[in-house]
């Protein structure tokens, strides 16, 4: 299912308005280690898939990559990319990641940014980024965790005093459709386990070099409110791989 909700006006302004949109990357709460698991871009081609506004392309772009190719479903999203977008060498395209040419040995390194779990097959992903990837090749990409995606309802239990009880972890195993509420929409998000990321890489012959659950890092905990929240449960997986 090809659901497209950023084009939708008002669920588009809002995203807009989120932090990670006006603050780009520094306002990403799995930056800090989503940068440190990023490879030397220097003269590589590179693709980012699901790349919203193109923060991570002209990241790559600035750090010295040769091309870069930013792809996403949404239209809203791509006209903010090439309105910021800085570098002659970065393009953006409008397709859906289930429907992208992945041609062979096409790209360096392959990007993406909580994308994979709108994708109801991560298996199909593998297949085709291991084809499009160079020999060495690198793959990096981040997800909301499983325990965040378990559940379905993406919220937290409250008592009596409307206080956070605890984070609800329910059909871990039944993996597949969740409907989840974000910016007041109802979004269709896809559950996985983290075996099924795990052995999605390795089936399709990828090495595992790099696997993080990030915490908030020390001033997010200090100045946001309710962060310190974040650190009773995970929310974002980061994985590195590496063609071999």
């Amino acid at each position: 299912m090809k659901e497209n909700k950023y084009d939708k006006e008002s669920f588009f302004r809002q995203y807009s308005q989120m932090t990670r949109s006006v603050n780009g990357l520094s306002g990403a709460g799995e930056w800090h280690i989503l940068q440190k698991m990023l490879p030397d871009f220097k003269d590589k081609h590179v693709l980012d898939l699901g790349c919203g506004f193109g923060w991570h392309c002209q990241y790559a772009a600035e750090n010295g990559a040769k091309s870069v190719l930013g792809i996403d479903l949404s239209e809203k999203m791509l006209n903010t990319a090439n309105e910021m977008n800085k570098f002659s060498f970065v393009e953006y395209r409008r397709v859906a990641i289930e429907d992208f040419d992945f041609s062979p040995d096409s790209f360096d390194v392959v990007i993406s940014s909580l994308a994979f779990h709108y994708l109801k097959s991560f298996e199909d992903v593998c297949h085709k980024v291991y084809q499009s990837l160079s020999a060495g090749g690198t793959f990096v990409f981040s997800v909301e965790h499983p325990v965040f995606t378990a559940s379905g309802n993406q919220d937290w239990v409250y008592n009596e005093k409307d206080e956070r009880s605890h984070w609800p972890v329910d059909r871990y195993f039944d993996q597949g459709i969740r409907k989840a509420n974000f910016l007041g929409e109802e979004v269709i998000k896809y559950h996985k386990t983290l075996t099924t990321y795990i052995n999605g890489l390795l089936k399709n012959g990828f090495e595992i070099t790099a696997l993080a659950e990030p915490e908030p890092d020390e001033i997010s905990l200090k100045t946001v409110p309710g962060m310190q929240d974040e650190l009773r449960r995970p929310i974002f997986l980061i994985v590195s791989a590496l063609k071999k």
